[in-house]
This record gives C-alpha cells, structure tokens and sequence, in this order.
C-alpha cells in the first residue's frame, strides 16, 4: 500500500530540527519499509524548512505510526503535527 506522511515542524525549531538531521536521516535509510520519494516542505521563501513530506510503500498504516514514533525528528520535537494517509497511485511518470 502506499501512504502519504505530512509533518509540519514547531515554529522556531530550525536550530533543533539542525540538530538531529543527521540521526533523523540515518533513521530513515534503516527504514522496514520503502521511501519512495522524500524532502523537506519550504516556505514561499524556498529556501526555510517548515516539515516534512514522505511518500511511501509500506504493509499498513501501523507500521508507520509506529515507525514514526521513535523518529529523532518526533523524539526531539521537530515536529508539530503528522499526517498520515493512504495514497491511491494512479499516474507514476517518473
């Protein structure tokens, strides 16, 4: 199945979002699921990192809220708020 995740950080976590990116990366490429396409969400600045966005392959939506839970990002409260959704592929053009 495929999952949208959607993470929006704390306002003012730059410094500690710096912090913990490479941990969070790391964690990330020992993922028990496939990351299909990954990056930080901008502001219309295009250049500061306000979350998240991941779309992913994965067993079920479990797996991932479990997965995220112990995310550096989410542990050292990087992030506000996480969505995650299902994702219905229809249009690949890559």
């Amino acid at each position: 199945m495929h999952f949208v995740m959607y993470c929006l950080d704390v306002p003012g976590s730059a410094e500690i979002r710096a912090k913990h990116v490479e941990a969070h990366k790391a964690y990330l490429s020992a993922a028990p699921f496939k990351i299909l396409v990954s990056g930080p969400l901008l502001e219309d600045d295009n250049e500061t990192i306000n979350g998240s966005c991941f779309l992913i392959e994965a067993v079920d939506k479990a797996q991932l809220v479990n997965f995220n839970q112990n995310d550096p990002f989410m542990k050292a409260g990087v992030w506000q708020q996480v969505e995650i959704r299902h994702f219905a592929k229809w249009r690949d053009n890559r």
